[in-house]
């Protein structure tokens, strides 16, 4: 009950995480002359010259691998983003936690949020892209709003889990770290998942596949696998019971592990 009543009251606190993710897009920016059209600028310029390179090695026609790859780059930044900014919900913000009493969601809220806000700023990069290769779009950018809440709310768990574990084991976050580098590279956002074919079984184990494919599919106007949506929402929910059991069990310790 303690896990669900952070949660409960966490949510209604949207207008403090709201403020608090707008504030630390304006931090990171101040006195820039883009802001945060910064990422946009630089995550089209790695898309140009990782589309020039690997369409020529992967021997890809660029009118099809650049969207591919574009949407691959933007969604893994989204996710791995918030997976590794999570170990640090709560110890970026021990002089606050310190202080005031506020539901430990808010910080992994916050977290989500400005993490969707500036995945807003890099789907301009995507939007580009699709216009200059002429990518018609179908009706399944109608399920792209479900991908994304299905994605947020798997963050949120993550969110509480991690920043949890590493608050009271500080070695974790470098593991994380080292860990989302490495799935990067077995992960199909650069490669097309068809170059590994008898193999699938590596991408199938692979949660990050499943999350980015479920976002990718409707903007490519591609079909999504029924099994990539069934392990999605079932390794959506194995990370809530997990969150809620650790939030309820150790709720009250992580002042004390800070």
């Amino acid at each position: 009950m303690r896990a669900f009543s952070d949660i409960r009251e966490a949510v209604m606190a949207y207008r403090i995480w709201n403020l608090l993710a707008f504030q630390d897009i304006r931090q990171r920016y101040r006195r820039s002359v883009l802001g945060p059209f910064w990422i946009t600028l630089s995550t089209l310029v790695s898309i140009a010259a990782l589309g020039l390179v690997y369409s020529k090695l992967l021997k890809e026609p660029a009118a099809e691998y650049l969207p591919f790859l574009s949407v691959g780059i933007v969604c893994w930044t989204f996710i791995s983003s918030i997976v590794v900014e999570s170990c640090g919900a709560f110890t970026s913000a021990e002089h606050i936690i310190k202080q005031v009493r506020l539901p430990f969601g808010l910080y992994v809220l916050r977290i989500v949020w400005r993490n969707f806000i500036i995945f807003g700023h890099l789907a301009v990069v995507v939007v580009l892209v699709m216009i200059y290769m002429q990518v018609p779009v179908t009706w399944r950018l109608l399920l792209l709003p479900l991908s994304l809440a299905l994605v947020a709310v798997a963050g949120v768990a993550a969110g509480y889990l991690l920043g949890g574990l590493c608050t009271r084991f500080r070695d974790v976050p470098q593991i994380v770290a080292s860990l989302v580098q490495v799935i990067f590279y077995v992960t199909p956002v650069i490669w097309r998942p068809t170059l590994l074919k008898g193999h699938e079984e590596i991408m199938l184990v692979n949660p990050f596949y499943h999350f980015i494919e479920i976002m990718r599919g409707p903007v490519l106007g591609q079909d999504v696998a029924p099994i990539s949506w069934a392990l999605a929402v079932g390794m959506t929910l194995a990370l809530w019971l997990g969150a809620i059991l650790f939030m309820g069990r150790y709720r009250a310790r992580i002042a004390y592990w800070l």
